[in-house]
């Protein structure tokens, strides 16, 4: 995985140990040549209500290779992974490809019969990234002057602290502030008990931190940030309404930043983009334009992809296409 440029930790050994926590069942899957291993998968079975299905969250990883390459690689994991589905009863493999979006990569997919998914992966198909390796002061010179201005401005007031925790029991601060963000903008939250299962996965080995914004004491911001292969991840956040003005998640997220560079990470990911000028009614337009403002540049990829693997998945796609309708996504 640290010679995969392209990567998150959905993809990593610590993500697969989180799946099997909760009680999945899951495949580790390798494509090697003389020099060793070029591709892995992480692969997750999924037993949902309208089924069951295989879930690969951005993956396969590969190694830098050609188009003739990649589609082979990708055509000896999708045989394996499919005979693997069949044998559980899965109806179909949900891919979620970390693979620039171009016409030559969607033909790989198309001829390897995959067609895209009504509903993403529980991933991102598309974000912002953030180069962290200049000075902290270079840095704050390229944010957008608004952005600077407030970190600046919620760093002089001394009733702002922002704390950072490696405590799991934390999680309770931020299912909180995550519960009402939930019930202001009307969508379903992570139980808390996915979120602590995430944060004790990569806590194990010191990969992730919350960071916990106050006012006077009162903890009005949180984000759980994981700390991987390089990357700094800004995976989970939630804050409170009541206490906007004071502009203390832009803070919180500059000490985020300035924590991943101190553990020599030179990516810092802001988990999830969409144009807010194309897309203005998004839900992730708003933060999105948040997120622009410390700098950097959007990375797109390859639209979630399906690959059907019995005749129940046309049903699962008729369910999954009115449902994204209906909530007007």
């Amino acid at each position: 995985m640290e010679k995969c440029k392209e990567k998150t930790f959905l993809s990593s050994w610590e993500w697969g140990d989180f799946w099997v926590g909760q009680g999945n069942k899951i495949k580790r899957l390798g494509v090697g040549d003389k020099s060793g291993l070029i591709a892995v998968v992480l692969a997750v079975k999924i037993e949902a209500r309208r089924g069951a299905y295989i879930l690969i969250q951005h993956g396969p990883n590969i190694i830098d290779a050609n188009l003739n390459e990649k589609q082979k690689i990708l055509e000896e994991l999708s045989f394996e992974l499919a005979e693997w589905g069949k044998s559980e009863g899965a109806a179909f493999i949900r891919c979620a490809p970390l693979l620039e979006r171009n016409d030559q990569n969607a033909k790989i997919f198309k001829d390897l019969k995959f067609g895209i998914a009504p509903m993403h992966a529980n991933a991102y198909e598309a974000t912002w990234k953030l180069d962290i390796t200049p000075s902290e002061d270079e840095l704050m010179k390229a944010m957008r002057k608004t952005t600077r201005y407030l970190i600046r401005q919620a760093r002089k007031n001394s009733d702002i602290t922002i704390e950072k925790s490696s405590a799991s029991e934390d999680v309770e601060i931020y299912k909180e502030l995550n519960e009402a963000v939930a019930k202001r903008q009307k969508f379903t939250a992570f139980k808390a008990s996915y979120i602590k299962r995430e944060f004790e996965t990569f806590a194990k080995d010191g990969q992730v931190l919350w960071f916990i914004g106050r006012y006077k004491g009162k903890s009005v911001a949180a984000s759980l940030v994981v700390f991987w292969s390089g990357i700094g991840f800004y995976h989970q956040a939630a804050s409170s309404g009541e206490f906007a003005k004071f502009s203390i998640p832009y803070l919180l997220q500059w000490e985020a930043i300035k924590e991943a560079k101190r553990r020599g990470c030179k990516v810092y990911d802001f988990w999830g983009y969409t144009d807010p000028k194309a897309n203005p009614k998004h839900p992730w337009a708003g933060p999105t334009l948040f997120k622009m403002g410390f700098g950097g540049r959007a990375y797109e990829y390859m639209k979630t992809q399906d690959l059907p693997l019995s005749w129940k998945y046309w049903l699962i796609k008729w369910f999954e296409t009115f449902r994204k309708m209906k909530r007007g996504l």
